[in-house]
């Protein structure tokens, strides 16, 4: 059965950091792209960005361009975003999913391109 947990999240003060790790179980994650999605309260889900198979493509959303870095490690079946600067605004319950790509080089912003994902871990940016 195709699993995908996140963790990691927590209450970190402005200007902090958090590493999110998303853990695959029943499946590879080295065949999959992996998109990292945030929902803020009141607000619709969003992007924050993507890497691919191969993790040579990563793209982020514009607001954590800089701030934000994903990676993967296959060997251990997980994606992870560190995450720095942090701001008040990142508050959001953060989500990983994932998607059979058409290559090893793409990766997607658009959340109806994965097609499982995680229950999500709760962040919060606050002094």
């Amino acid at each position: 059965q195709l699993q995908l947990v996140e963790s990691g999240g927590g209450l970190v003060q402005p200007g902090g950091s958090l590493r999110l790790s998303c853990a695959a179980s029943g499946f590879l994650i080295d065949y999959y792209s992996v998109g990292w999605f945030r929902q803020a309260p009141g607000k619709e889900r969003e992007g924050v960005g993507c890497t691919s198979t191969s993790g040579e493509t990563t793209k982020y959303t514009d607001s954590v361009e800089g701030r934000f870095t994903i990676s993967r490690d296959n060997a251990r079946n997980r994606v992870y975003l560190q995450m720095s600067d942090l701001k008040p605004e990142d508050t959001a319950i953060y989500y990983c999913a994932v998607s059979r790509p058409g290559s090893r080089y793409e990766c997607y912003d658009s959340a109806s391109k994965y097609t499982s994902w995680g229950q999500g871990t709760q962040v919060t940016v606050s002094s």
